[in-house]
């Protein structure tokens, strides 16, 4: 047993992330240079990937702490108040000298597809030092998760102590950019999307096959199991000895796309620390992603846990 892990059952997901403001922005398409178009809608809310997934988490029935920094505005205040409601734990560093990050949402009205830029704020200055700090949590938690948003320093500390802690860990190198090669044999999973996958391993994945080779590329540099998220087809499973896609789940019409992949992690972590096996638990991040796209917005759009199983079983 590694000096930093104890016999103390472990419990809940521990996430380490950034909050944004969402401002979603509809219409038919986006704007070119110089132009200017009519919008059909507008809506601000709580955003950015590592709060989304602890929203998500939370709902899904896991005990969830989150850790990020925020300014001393009033998009902090949003933050602060959908944790609240969500009952999620923040361990939180205050910057009063920088504003909390904010992110431009635009999403097509028939489609629901969406593009999005992601100014990080406060959450910016995330480093190894905050991981340290918040090593307590990290270490008690039964699963850890981080993204990329923050600077990738402390994504791979946040790994490194949950690693030794004997903590799962699940890293969504969302938005894509070079990650270090130490960083992957810290990784229980990965979950990337189709261009996440391409940006880590070259090959660009359009079907099944590309998506298999996508994933035993990930293996080979040290992930236990690679996770490639593919939108309406469900996801890859790979973990070198089973290789199996998981079909998407159609829970109705779709609305918004832009918190899907938050969804499926979130939903995933609660299920893993629920104990489910890690196919089951894909199944059930799945199903949390198939909800959450039939409804606007990204926080706002995570299910709660008895309507993923409703899902789970109605689809049975």
């Amino acid at each position: 047993m590694n000096a930093e892990q104890s016999d103390t059952p472990k419990s809940g997901v521990t996430i380490l992330g950034i909050f944004v403001a969402d401002l979603a922005f509809h219409a038919q398409r986006l704007p070119g240079i110089g132009e200017t178009i009519a919008g059909s809608g507008f809506k601000l809310g709580p955003g950015g990937k590592g709060s989304n997934q602890a929203v998500a988490a939370a709902r899904a029935g896991a005990a969830t702490t989150f850790i990020s920094a925020l300014g001393t505005d009033d998009f902090a205040t949003i933050a602060r108040t959908t944790w609240q409601a969500d009952n999620i734990y923040p361990v939180i560093r205050e910057c009063p000298d920088q504003p909390t990050g904010a992110a431009f949402i635009y999403v097509n009205d028939a489609t629901g597809e969406n593009a999005i830029i992601v100014v990080p704020g406060a959450a910016a200055s995330i480093s190894p030092a905050d991981v340290d700090a918040a090593a307590d949590h990290i270490g008690k938690a039964r699963v850890f998760i981080t993204q990329l948003e923050q600077p990738v320093a402390a994504a791979l500390h946040g790994l490194q102590r949950a690693r030794s802690a004997g903590t799962i860990t699940i890293f969504n190198p969302a938005p894509v950019e070079p990650v270090p090669d130490e960083l992957f044999p810290h990784c229980d999973f990965i979950t990337p999307n189709e261009t996440e996958a391409e940006g880590l391993t070259g090959t660009k994945v359009t079907d099944r096959a590309s998506a298999e080779k996508a994933a035993a590329m990930l293996l080979d540099k040290g992930v236990g199991t690679a996770l490639i998220t593919l939108g309406e087809n469900g996801a890859l499973f790979h973990d070198g000895t089973t290789c199996k896609l998981v079909p998407a789940f159609d829970a109705g019409k779709v609305q918004e796309t832009a918190g899907a992949g938050d969804a499926f992690n979130g939903g995933f972590a609660a299920a893993l620390d629920q104990g489910m096996a890690p196919l089951e638990a894909v199944r059930f991040g799945c199903a949390t992603a198939g909800i959450s796209v039939t409804r606007h917005g990204t926080a706002p759009a995570m299910p709660r846990r008895q309507e993923i199983i409703d899902l789970l079983n109605a689809s049975a």
